[in-house]
């Protein structure tokens, strides 16, 4: 596995809620700029990572994130599932792969693992990790030692997203503290495993919970290497069905001040792109985005289609990145 970009001196990581604010209310043709210069410092500016997102363990999640389908406690029509067999979840990295992936990541909605559970985790992870892709997972909370014996069989990134800012969060979730999360980050890290951690816009919140959502990944004593920027899919039966749709701009800038604040980390357009209009996805790009979720569902909600991702990379030149970390 190639690594990430190395930070550089200059990268930094205390920012205050204000600079990061101002960044935010800059005009939109200069806000561009500063991230294209800082991205194109970093990063080759015409290649794209694609990752692919799949479920090994559908439904049933305890935990009440008001965005989620998959909480047993929303009337949203999904049936729960079990842990999938290992060689179904290989099939889908194989497919996965030949349709242009370089990671395959792999979703199980548990509000945390349990210790029986990783035996089968460890055995997919070594399997799909034989493929010569990339892995990473999101199984929720972990304890050190389920860390450790993830990492050990192979498991190259974690995804624990910190949805939003501290403040809007218990309006989101509150079966889990923020606490909690920053804890699983912690023993992901001493774990030696990449860490994916982003969060997810047009759930209701405020500018300066968005502002504080980066604040919050920016200040982490390393950044994450993945940052997702997931705009919420609404979906019948979640509180948050029915909320006012987020300005496509201000997507866009908050693309801009990760790229910024985060200049080594990829920003991956992940969930709500079924929303986006090709112009809107492009500007993201412009705007520092050089990863995406590739496949046609995201664990339980639609995707564009790979024909069309490709048709659009194509119009914009943008080549695919097979080797990143």
């Amino acid at each position: 596995m190639v690594a990430c970009p190395t930070e550089t001196s200059d990268v930094r990581h205390d920012w205050d809620i204000r600079e990061i604010l101002n960044l935010y209310e800059l005009p939109f043709a200069e806000l561009m700029y500063r991230a294209q210069t800082v991205h194109r410092r970093y990063f080759d500016p015409n290649r794209i990572q694609l990752s692919s997102l799949f479920s090994i363990k559908t439904g049933g999640c305890p935990e009440d994130c008001a965005y989620c389908p998959q909480s047993g406690r929303y009337p949203t029509g999904l049936e729960r599932g079990e842990l999938l067999a290992v060689e179904v979840v290989v099939n889908a990295a194989k497919a996965a792969k030949a349709n242009g992936a370089s990671r395959f990541c792999m979703g199980a909605a548990w509000r945390a693992p349990k210790d029986r559970d990783i035996d089968r985790l460890v055995e997919i992870v070594a399997a799909v990790k034989s493929l010569g892709l990339e892995t990473c997972m999101t199984l929720g909370m972990l304890t050190a030692a389920q860390a450790m014996r993830l990492k050990q069989a192979g498991l190259d990134y974690y995804n624990h997203n910190l949805d939003t800012s501290p403040e809007f969060y218990p309006q989101i979730i509150t079966t889990r503290t923020y606490q909690d999360r920053l804890e699983t980050l912690r023993h992901v890290r001493a774990a030696g495993i990449h860490v994916c951690c982003g969060g997810i816009v047009g759930m209701g919140e405020s500018r300066t919970d968005r502002a504080g959502l980066l604040q919050q990944l920016a200040n982490l004593p390393r950044h994450p290497e993945s940052v997702p920027i997931n705009l919420l899919v609404q979906v019948q039966g979640t509180p948050l069905h029915g909320n006012d749709p987020l300005d496509p701009f201000e997507l866009v800038r908050t693309v801009a001040v990760a790229r910024i604040l985060m200049p080594a980390s990829y920003v991956r357009l992940s969930a709500g792109r079924t929303a986006m209009n090709d112009e809107l996805q492009a500007l993201c790009f412009l705007a520092g985005a050089n990863s995406v979720f590739y496949g046609e569902r995201l664990l339980t909600t639609p995707n564009p289609d790979n024909e069309a991702d490709h048709r659009l990379f194509a119009r914009l030149g943008l080549r695919l990145d097979k080797d990143v970390g």
